[in-house]
């Protein structure tokens, strides 16, 4: 009787996974729940994205962001945004010193942003000409003094967080801005049993103990391995119709699009949800992206770039409201095939 040879396919994608499995272990050791945000903020180290989290104060959005650069050897800065901070306070400066042999020359001072994590806390509170400072940064990777150039070093990750804009003291980000952002997090407040563990573990005022399980050469390693994924043409096309979908005058737009929208998302944004629904597919074990992927990543990668007008705001319509609309009106494909 013939042996029966069988083959093992090896994924490509195990060793990210397992990697991002790894991350997570870490980071639960000190946050409790919020694995939704934990996944989105991941999936924007691996792929060079900038996350932007939202909500009220206390619910964790620093930690999160101070945790994940703990668990994966990298530098980490915090810059408090603040009416009075200045562009200098961010970027850095050229100062005058003295050398030894008492001639002055220019010295740059390199400002929190010549890092790899950085968290932009409360960055609404800031000036909008101190919040437009991390354009070039967020954008280019580097950042210019003068007529000095800086290449700023890789990974490099902002995690922005701000207050609901309804609360006092607070100025929108600009538009342009909000479209570097790769995902906006909302952090909701946590469950009852949440709170609960919370408490269990913070008794004795101390953060738990994290372990670095990534170096900066396997992160960027992991996210060129993601963004490699094949994906099917069906699965594009839909992840490109649904940011088409968000322009109200675009065939594509549902009523409440045409009602309550001004304006719709960016390119920028079809390449985010092709981007991050690789990232789920890669949690997920699979080889492909689906639709399912492309429409979990709506809602993080369409809500900051959804504009709404006055008649939405008075209607108390919500971007989450609309995009929940978009994916039940815009047909989904089944069974995409991998492109050739």
């Amino acid at each position: 009787m013939g042996e029966t040879n069988q083959v093992h396919v090896l994924n490509p994608f195990d060793s990210v996974r397992a990697l991002c499995r790894d991350m997570t272990a870490e980071i639960g050791k000190r946050v409790v729940g919020q694995q939704d945000a934990i996944d989105c903020l991941t999936a924007g180290l691996l792929l060079g994205g900038h996350v932007l989290m939202e909500g009220v104060p206390g619910v964790g959005k620093t930690l999160l962001a101070r945790t994940l650069a703990d668990v994966v050897d990298l530098s980490f800065a915090r810059v408090q945004f603040t009416p009075d901070l200045m562009p200098a306070d961010v970027l850095g400066t050229h100062i005058v010193s003295v050398g030894p042999d008492g001639r002055p020359s220019m010295t740059l001072q390199r400002g929190p942003l010549f890092g790899n994590v950085i968290l932009a806390d409360e960055i609404n509170r800031a000036s909008p000409k101190t919040q437009s400072a991390l354009l070039e940064a967020m954008q280019e990777k580097q950042i210019s003094l003068g007529t000095e150039t800086y290449t700023l070093p890789r990974p490099f990750f902002v995690v922005a967080t701000q207050n609901p804009i309804d609360n006092e003291g607070t100025y929108p980000l600009p538009e342009a801005q909000l479209d570097r952002f790769l995902m906006k997090l909302m952090i909701g407040f946590p469950s009852e049993d949440d709170v609960l563990a919370i408490v269990d573990r913070t008794a004795d005022g101390l953060d738990a103990d994290v372990s670095s399980v990534a170096t900066s050469e396997q992160l960027l390693s992991a996210g060129k391995t993601i963004r490699q994924m094949p994906t099917a043409e069906t699965i594009s096309r839909y992840a490109v119709r649904l940011v088409l979908a968000t322009h109200p005058e675009h065939e594509y737009a549902p009523a409440c699009v045409r009602r309550y929208v001004r304006a719709g998302a960016s390119p920028r944004a079809a390449q985010s949800l092709l981007a991050v629904a690789k990232f789920f597919a890669v949690l997920d074990g699979r080889l492909n992206a689906s639709a399912d992927d492309v429409r979990r990543a709506a809602y993080p990668c369409l809500r900051h770039r959804i504009l709404l007008n006055f008649d939405a705001i008075a209607d108390e319509a919500t971007t989450d409201t609309l995009i929940r609309q978009l994916l039940m009106d815009l047909d989904a494909p089944k069974n995409p095939k991998k492109r050739s």
